[in-house]
């Protein structure tokens, strides 16, 4: 599969692994819109990525735990009809500790953000995934999305909502079956920190006993989205090989 051309939307693209899905997506052709809280963060990966690639992704500010912007955004894209190829489900809002040591504020926020606005982001652009003839959805979720998973330090909160988009996950594909539309989702563990902008780190190669680094996730997600259209990898489960976390 080539990225060439390809439209994908990138949610929780101003830093971390978000940035560097958007920075090495972009660097293999991908035209990429690139949607996050931070806007400072947005508009100087943006250009950091033109200046790779002489292309400037799209950049939208845009909180998933506000309902109503998340509603607007997606028909703003439908309004626009410009068929979507790829949509990167990845913002979410990390939330650790006990659940009294977090207001009701935090609590709302995180579950809303990483369940509901992200299952009415991606309902609002299906059309315009259907419409490419071979859309995408791919959903970050995270090992707090699996049954029987020790907290190791997420909210209580944290990993209701990450149970709930892995249910998310589960039911759309099962909803979209038949149609143009794949529905992938990739479970990491604790993750490194690393950024292709940083060729010496993002290059290295890892210790035996290390952490997964955003690498291993982009990569393996890319992996994933190139599989001929008769597969679908409906649960990836990323973990150490240090003997596990679960």
């Amino acid at each position: 599969m080539s990225f060439s051309g390809k439209r994908i939307i990138v949610t929780g693209a101003g830093r971390g692994l978000g940035a560097a899905f958007a920075v090495t997506l972009a660097d293999q052709g991908a035209d990429i819109i690139m949607t996050g809280r931070n806007t400072e963060n947005l508009k100087s990966l943006a250009e950091s990525i033109r200046l790779r690639t002489g292309r400037k992704p799209e950049t939208h500010t845009l909180d998933m735990a506000d309902i109503s912007a998340v509603t607007l955004f997606a028909k703003a894209m439908r309004d626009a009809a410009k068929p979507l190829d790829i949509l990167i489900n990845n913002a979410a809002q990390w939330l650790p500790g006990k659940m009294d040591q977090s207001d009701a504020y935090a609590i709302s926020q995180t579950i809303t953000g990483i369940v509901t606005g992200t299952f009415l982001f991606t309902r609002g652009l299906i059309p315009l995934l259907e419409q490419s003839g071979a859309g995408d959805i791919m959903n970050i979720v995270s090992i707090s999305g699996i049954a029987n998973t020790p907290l190791l330090g997420a909210s209580v909160a944290y990993y209701a909502a990450k149970h709930g988009q892995a249910g998310m996950n589960d039911g759309l594909r099962q909803e979209l079956k038949g149609r143009p539309i794949r529905v992938q989702a990739i479970y990491p563990s604790y993750i490194k920190d690393i950024s292709p902008l940083n060729e010496a780190e993002w290059n290295a190669t890892p210790e035996s006993k290390s952490w997964a680094t955003n690498r291993d996730i982009v990569e393996t997600v890319i992996f994933a989205l190139s599989r001929p259209r008769h597969m679908t990898l409906a649960s990836i489960v990323v973990d150490p090989d240090s003997g596990g976390l679960f």
